[in-house]
């Protein structure tokens, strides 16, 4: 097989983070501390990760940053935007996901990561108050700004290579319009204000127009927009998303599968979860909440195939709740009840409580995404990266008529043989003795 030229990954890597909140200082936070005391980037497969070539009894198992030509945590350099927190310490110390132990000995490291002003609407995120935002007469202003924010940012950090990942909050719902339909639609849209057009899909469009691939970290709509899609394919840049793949749905693309692979019925999933911090607050909102909702409960059906097993799977009770719980903080915790049935369809439960960090898993999340964003770049993709759908609660697919993979370890296998097979690898089908 042959390999695909990739170019190498030298120089500088900006990473652009929309959203200097809970999940982008702490991903900051991370690195930088991972570079001064060379700690363990725990939860990034791109760091941590082994990746097997050949046959098992080839016994080739090298790490997957050893493997591919991926930027290092010392050529990356941050910035963001957020229309609350000047930088990311004060990010830090607000969001309260950190010790103070832990942002003592990188609080100037930090403090340097200074936000620039946002492009901000309350209209789709009514429970903030942004005070540090941009204004311009029409929304073809505020893009043409944060397209100015990038140039000056790789300028003046001397970056050879930019990604961005939104890590802001979840916008409130909304449908795709005529506005969305293509790039002159848009354009046209910005320019005449449509109310439709949310800042996400500001940022999206400043970045493909920048030549910066873009990911979504959250539930809104964002770059998976007809236009988006065909201006990134138009511009060479590789997009995708969407809604970072913590706590509970993770939990659910773990589980699902082995329900289906040893043919378990399943009559309900029951799923709420109580959290404090400013994406709760944010989802406290029906709006907020319907965006988030979404992204959710696409999982199971995808996963389950009700069509092909009937019997099993085609009257679920599907069911989820998040509940605003200040004293909580970033430490959210999950519950699920899953009635499950079997043999001759007696019924069983599973229940399960999650008290996890929902910052802590999508850190790594963020590293590995801007790191494989960066390196598709360099490989000459552009358009979806379906390849990526391991990290997104609701992958974007590369073709508005396929359902999107949900399966984790169906979707950790594409990932991997992506980059088998980019490297002239054959890919891992697990078929040999």
């Amino acid at each position: 097989m042959t390999a695909r030229t990739i170019a190498p990954a030298t120089g500088r890597l900006g990473v652009l983070l929309p959203g200097l909140g809970a999940v982008a200082s702490t991903v900051i936070a991370g690195v930088l501390q991972a570079r001064q005391s060379g700690s363990t980037p725990i939860g990034s497969l791109s760091q941590m990760a082994h990746i097997r070539l050949g046959e098992r009894v080839e016994d080739r198992n090298p790490l997957i940053k050893d493997f591919v030509p991926l930027a290092t945590l010392d050529d990356l350099v941050f910035g963001a935007w957020d229309p609350i927190s000047p930088n990311a310490l004060e990010a830090a110390r607000t969001a309260g996901v950190l010790e103070e132990r832990d942002i003592a000995a990188i609080s100037a490291d930090l403090e340097g990561v200074v936000a620039m002003d946002a492009v901000f609407d309350k209209d789709w995120v009514s429970r903030l108050e942004g005070t540090r935002v941009k204004t311009g007469a029409t929304k073809l202003d505020l893009a043409q700004a944060l397209m100015d924010d990038i140039e000056r940012f790789r300028v003046d950090n001397e970056c050879d290579r930019l990604v961005m990942v939104w890590c802001a909050s979840t916008e409130a719902y909304r449908d795709v319009t005529e506005v969305h339909q293509t790039v002159e639609a848009f354009e046209a849209g910005l320019a005449a204000n449509d109310p439709m057009i949310s800042p996400s899909q500001i940022y999206a469009y400043a970045a493909i127009m920048s030549g910066v691939p873009y990911a979504n970290g959250a539930p809104n709509l964002s770059c998976d927009l007809p236009c988006m899609t065909e201006l990134a394919e138009r511009n060479g840049v590789p997009i995708g998303g969407k809604d970072f793949k913590t706590g509970q749905t993770l939990m659910k693309t773990i589980l699902a599968p082995g329900l289906k692979a040893r043919m378990l019925g399943l009559n309900g999933w029951f799923s709420t979860n109580i959290l404090g911090n400013r994406d709760g607050e944010v989802l406290d909102n029906p709006e907020n909440f319907r965006s988030k909702e979404v992204s959710k409960l696409g999982v199971l059906d995808t996963i389950l195939q009700p069509d092909a097993y009937p019997e099993l799977y085609s009257d679920i009770s599907h069911v989820v709740r998040i509940n605003y719980y200040p004293p909580r903080g970033d430490n959210k915790e999950g519950w699920d009840n899953i009635d499950i049935f079997g043999w001759m369809g007696y019924p069983m439960q599973i229940k399960i409580d999650f008290l996890c960090r929902d910052s802590i898993l999508a850190a790594p999340l963020v590293l590995d995404l801007a790191l494989f964003f960066d390196l598709a770049a360099r490989a000459g993709e552009n358009g979806v990266q379906e390849w990526l759908s391991f990290y997104f609660k609701a992958p974007m697919t590369a073709r508005p008529d396929l359902l999107p993979e949900h399966d984790i370890f169906i979707q950790q296998l594409k990932l991997k043989n992506t980059l088998r097979e980019w490297m002239g690898e054959e890919p891992v089908t697990h078929s040999e003795a």
